[in-house]
């Protein structure tokens, strides 16, 4: 496929034509069908491989966030793999240009649909949000914020149940749902990504044995395990780069968390016995979230980090004032993402400074959470800077500054570089069939 080997990011509508190309190709092996429509009336596209009347069934959701657009490419990858390794065909044109999964053809590659397993594909979780999030060919930090977007939580369709009422959930989430209720997969595969930093799993359930695989592929394609994301901060970890979710009902969620993770679409597999797991994986690469090495001081560090947040995030602020309201919906989608991040900031640096706050931590740590800080004023800027710009606004300058700035000490702090989207479909692409074989040991 030559979206990926071009380094670029397919859109909702590229991958619909090649996965309807894809159905139409091996019409006995895949079909693709439309499970909902987003609140503006796109469709959501779903792609099926295998016996639909298998034992078991894996659902791969691409595409919760829009400003995460590789998961799409993944699951167009691992489909065409995984129909190219049923029928023996091992061509680099089935793989999506990226290295073959080392068991693809023997064994656990290949033992997915043999076995009796339906692999389902949701192509995209939020068309409307990765309309809005226009950068398919992200040639720095500052190329990917040109064009951001991500929004607000309740308007997200993993979140949406978390944050919402049930008679307020957006059409995206209800779709999701209602297809968990159908496929009731034994293993719910969730493809997210991180603008700069590591790759990790974060698990509903712990997965016995996922640590040796993931490991090993991060390491052999050169792509750091963050030891400590501060998505997962608190969380039990069987091993390094792998998370296990708090259990529903029984203890407390992350800190760094407005939701409650125990809410969202992760956990309705859990209604039918199912496992759901998160992998993350990075546009940029940085060696400096896979230190271990103790802090000396954590809590000073946090102090500072949250001072330094909360001025970015009143400069931030400050500016958004000068914003017009008007009636464009994308530029209200925009506005409504920046005042959502904009409010997360106080609650996020008062658990940076409170008694909780870790008196020893690794110097992975404090480099997640710095790096977390840095993204949150960043994104409010930067989406705010699009608005300022559509209206013709005099601060637009101003702000245009600010990204662009934030955005070259945010590169050059982690000593950033690229991750081909290949490779990130690479790895994702491995500890989805990883997180499969093993759960399928475990007798689940």
């Amino acid at each position: 496929m030559t979206l990926i080997r071009d380094m670029c990011y397919p859109t909702p509508h590229e991958l619909a034509l090649a996965a309807r190309a894809l159905a139409d190709e091996h019409p006995a092996r895949a079909r693709l069908r439309q499970i909902g429509a987003s609140r503006a009336g796109e469709p959501l596209w779903l792609l099926s491989v295998g016996n639909g009347d298998a034992a078991r069934a894996v659902l791969v959701v691409a595409g919760a966030h829009a400003n995460e657009p590789v998961g799409g490419a993944t699951a167009l990858a691992l489909a065409r793999r995984l129909i190219h390794a049923a029928t023996g065909s091992g061509d680099a044109e089935a793989r999506g240009g990226a290295a073959p999964h080392p068991d693809v053809g023997a064994g656990a590659g290949a033992a997915p649909t043999a076995a009796g397993t339906a692999w389902h594909f949701l192509l995209c979780a939020d068309p409307d949000g990765a309309a809005l999030h226009r950068t398919p060919r992200p040639y720095s930090l500052l190329d990917y914020h040109r064009n951001f977007f991500r929004p607000p939580g309740p308007e997200q369709p993993e979140w949406a149940p978390s944050l919402l009422p049930p008679d307020l959930l957006p059409p995206e989430t209800l779709a999701l749902t209602r297809l968990i209720d159908e496929l009731r997969p034994a293993l719910q595969v969730s493809l997210h990504g991180t603008d700069l930093g590591g790759s990790w799993v974060q698990l509903t359930r712990d997965i016995p044995g996922l640590a040796e695989p993931f490991g090993k592929s991060a390491a052999e394609l050169r792509i750091p395990v963050e030891t400590s994301a501060s998505d997962a901060s608190g969380w039990p970890s069987p091993g390094a780069g792998i998370f296990v979710m708090p259990e529903p009902g029984i203890t407390a969620d992350g800190p760094f968390h407005p939701e409650d993770t125990r809410l969202s679409t992760w956990y309705h597999a859990h209604r039918h016995s199912g496992t759901t797991a998160i992998v993350e994986v990075p546009m940029w690469a940085s060696d400096l979230v896979d230190d271990p090495a103790p802090h000396p001081d954590p809590r000073a560090a946090l102090r500072v980090l949250a001072r330094r947040l909360t001025a970015d995030a009143e400069r931030v602020a400050a500016l958004r004032e000068g914003a017009g309201g008007g009636t464009d919906p994308g530029a209200a989608a925009l506005l409504r993402a920046v005042d959502w991040t904009l409010a997360l900031i106080p609650r996020i640096t008062a658990e940076w400074t409170g008694p909780g706050a870790p008196a020893e931590a690794t110097a992975a740590y404090i480099g997640s959470i710095d790096a977390f800080g840095r993204r949150l004023s960043l994104r409010a800027a930067a989406m705010l800077l699009r608005v300022l710009r559509a209206q013709g606004q005099p601060s637009a300058p101003v702000v245009d500054r600010l990204v662009t700035g934030w955005c070259e000490e945010f590169a050059d702090r982690f000593q950033a570089r690229w991750v081909p989207v290949a490779t990130q479909v690479e790895h994702q692409s491995r500890v989805v069939l990883a997180a499969y074989d093993r759960l399928v040991a475990a007798g689940r």
